[in-house]
């Protein structure tokens, strides 16, 4: 499969044969385990206070006296699992592993088939993601991309591209949380748009990181949860060159 290199105006810069990991068949199963396996693996435990409900001198009152057995202080009842504040049935243990195995077979796979989904305009417009009609996936950018520093350079180059309307997308569908996350650091919720897959992180994520929804990935360690957030892949991607090279190798 060949694909046209863009340079940071838009223009071409020649053609680039792309490896075989880009015609891997799109398998959403694998794609699924992968993700939730990630995403299981990095909860963090919790469980209930050991005595939660038992700091109490309640008794229960025995046989004999037409009552029941429930522990009471003070008339009320305590400490038992029925009773206001006594403690859980079955609360959750701290000890309680709640990750996924995955297999290494199984993971690979599932990076491969994020990588080759990328490629399918189809699935990638399903997704959500808003380009012009006439660009073409997957997107590969030249390796100068990686020189970017500045946030209004990396947007120039998305305009030139036609694929700027997904970070505008993106920044409209910013929305406060409901619930208790939004007190826990997490108070917007923002939709996901591009992502960019270089070589080196070091410049590129600086210059993407004030662009809504944008990430950054090196082609050695993107997973199929940057390929497939949500589990759901194709999603729309721009690979610099060295990137390009870096991932026929996984």
């Amino acid at each position: 499969m060949q694909v046209t290199v863009r340079d940071l105006d838009g223009d071409d810069a020649g053609t680039l044969d792309l490896p075989r990991v880009f015609e891997e068949p799109v398998r959403p199963d694998l794609v699924k385990r992968a993700v939730l396996a990630a995403q299981a693996n990095r909860t963090q435990e919790y469980g209930a206070d050991e005595y939660a409900g038992l700091r109490t001198t309640a008794e229960s009152p025995g046989s004999g006296r037409g009552m029941a057995h429930v522990p009471q202080a003070n008339g009320q009842g305590a400490r038992v699992p029925q009773t206001v504040g006594g403690r859980g049935a079955h609360p959750p243990k701290a000890e309680k592993d709640h990750g996924l195995d995955l297999n290494d077979k199984e993971r690979k796979a599932a990076v491969r088939s994020a990588v080759a989904a990328t490629t399918d305009t189809e699935l990638v417009a399903d997704r959500g993601h808003n380009f012009d009609e006439d660009v073409e996936l997957p997107l590969v950018v030249s390796d100068e991309f990686e020189d970017l520093v500045k946030t209004k350079e990396v947007a120039a180059f998305l305009e030139a591209v036609g694929v700027h309307a997904d970070v505008e997308r993106a920044d409209e569908g910013r929305t406060v949380r409901a619930g208790q996350g939004k007190l826990r650091g997490r108070k917007y919720k923002e939709p996901t748009s591009i992502l960019f897959v270089t070589s080196s992180e070091h410049g590129p994520s600086k210059a993407a990181r004030n662009l809504a929804g944008v990430d950054v990935a090196t082609g050695r360690e993107v997973n199929a949860e940057d390929l497939a957030p949500g589990a759901e892949p194709g999603r729309l991607t721009a690979w610099t060159e060295s990137a390009v090279e870096e991932v026929a190798e996984r």
